[in-house]
């Protein structure tokens, strides 16, 4: 398990939870923690709709969440090194926006 302290903190945190994101919220929005709360199920929501219908949520500054094909391949069972076929899947997709990039940097 990874320790840390909430993202209001000064501490360097390595895992931010959703109960933690949704006090966040609450805290930076000036609104009740259940109102964030659904605020970010809703946006959660919305984009898990969009992707399924093949779209993608562009946020300005912060990336893109699109839908990746991954192509049918062979691969091993671990068990018992006999080969397998996996089918093709849709895979969710982030792509970090500049000004993401940059508050890493």
């Amino acid at each position: 398990m990874v320790k840390g302290h909430s993202i209001n903190s000064d501490t360097e945190r390595f895992l931010v939870n959703k109960t933690e994101l949704i006090e966040h919220i609450a805290n930076n929005a000036d609104m009740p923690k259940a109102a964030a709360a659904r605020a970010l199920e809703a946006t959660i929501d919305a984009v898990k709709k969009t992707l399924k219908k093949g779209g993608t949520v562009s946020l300005v500054g912060f990336g893109t969440f699109a839908v990746g094909k991954r192509a049918a391949r062979t691969g091993r069972n671990p068990r018992t090194g006999t080969a397998i076929n996996i089918k093709a899947a849709k895979v969710p997709k982030f792509r970090p926006g500049k000004a993401l990039k940059d508050a890493l940097n």
